[in-house]
């Protein structure tokens, strides 16, 4: 596929994406798991339904998680 024709706004992009690539590599990351096609679907139209942000629901689940977590280390003692 050909490049796209050079323009100033384009050359100030790739240079603003080539000097912070590092930085945002650093900054930012994805967990890139998979889903079952249902289940994606389920979960996309409950998070629909409800205005949630799929970040929130990753946030939510890891309280929860540690919550349980904290509990059942604690039951252990």
């Amino acid at each position: 596929m050909p490049r796209k024709e050079d323009t100033p706004l384009r050359n100030a992009r790739r240079s603003y994406e080539e000097r912070n690539k590092e930085e945002r590599l650093k900054a930012t990351t994805q967990f890139n798991t998979r889903l079952p096609k249902e289940k994606y679907d389920e979960i996309n139209e409950f998070l629909e339904k409800h205005n949630i942000r799929k970040i929130d629901l990753i946030y939510a689940g890891y309280e929860a998680l540690k919550e349980t977590c904290r509990n059942l280390s604690n039951d252990t003692k």
